[in-house]
């Protein structure tokens, strides 16, 4: 587990919640209107730090970590399906209560949100899309494949830690600031911690014949519920695995979107991004606030 002491940026307390026998941190800032926030692999809630920095004066912002990730616990024998993430998400927001809430999703946060959100549709006022899929796509970039090798994957994403090692690199235009990099890779500090990083990345379902492929196709069928749903896409133009192909086939499918596309920012787009992005989101909000 992160020290909160060693954390950059990052002036918040987790709080605890037992789900399906292990705990799930998350952030709960902030009073009003709920957004829930959900990260991806190889990030945590650390990746919106910033974010809920600058709306917890007007908003609730609830920010969890996936099993495996962050503050929460990283049990070695879990189930890290699709379909085990969508559920957990389901049974934490079930116990906090949330009733209503805008849905901002980053990388794998996209399918697990998706999942969850259309199992509760009229609890969605709306969405934030960001460099993320929730739908089947033909593509996976060569650096994430090697990391599916048998005997390989484990051995550069657990021992090495060479997935969450190359995302501070590899996932921002700028330069990120050391502290800030041993922060984002703080929860991931030995074989054991590593757990979810693999997972995630062997989850990725490519074919029918993955056990994940049923889990995504229903995240696919979920998202034309959604349609007519306010939404706002940020997206980061660089970004090396959801790139503009994806950007592409989220605004086929929600053609009344407002969208804004940043070609000089990467995957982890609100560290190269947040100033330009941050009004964006801040007028969204308000908007939808104002026609509920």
């Amino acid at each position: 587990m992160p020290q909160l002491e060693a954390l950059a940026e990052y002036p918040f307390h987790p709080h605890f919640a037992f789900i399906d026998g292990h705990r799930m941190a998350y952030l709960d800032e902030g009073r009003g209107p709920v957004i829930v926030m959900l990260h991806g692999n190889p990030s945590w809630s650390y990746l919106y730090r910033n974010l809920v920095g600058q709306l917890k004066n007007q908003y609730r912002c609830i920010v969890p970590d996936h099993l495996g990730c962050g503050f929460s616990d990283k049990p070695q024998n879990a189930t890290y399906t699709l379909q085990a993430h969508i559920d957990r998400l389901e049974l934490l927001l079930n116990t906090l209560q949330i009733e209503r809430c805008v849905l901002m999703v980053h990388d794998w946060g996209g399918a697990i949100g998706m999942g969850w959100a259309a199992r509760h549709v009229g609890k969605i006022s709306g969405f934030i899309v960001c460099n993320t899929a929730a739908f089947p796509f033909p593509r996976i970039p060569w650096r994430i494949a090697v990391c599916r090798w048998p005997l390989l994957g484990p051995l550069l994403v657990r021992g090495a830690n060479a997935f969450a090692r190359a995302a501070v690199y590899m996932a921002t235009c700028k330069k990120m600031l050391p502290e800030v990099a041993r922060s984002f890779l703080a929860p991931y500090n030995s074989w054991a911690n590593r757990i979810a990083i693999l997972r995630f990345v062997d989850d990725i379902p490519m074919q029918p014949s993955h056990p994940s492929w049923p889990s995504l196709l229903q995240v696919e069928a979920g998202l034309l519920n959604f349609v007519s749903s306010p939404m706002l896409i940020c997206w980061g133009g660089a970004d090396f695995c959801f790139n503009h192909q994806f950007y592409s086939e989220w605004l086929r499918r929600f053609p009344r979107a407002e969208a804004h596309y940043f070609p000089e920012a990467s995957h982890y787009l609100l560290e190269d991004a947040l100033e330009e992005i941050t009004p964006h989101i801040a007028r969204f909000l308000v908007q939808i606030n104002h026609a509920a």
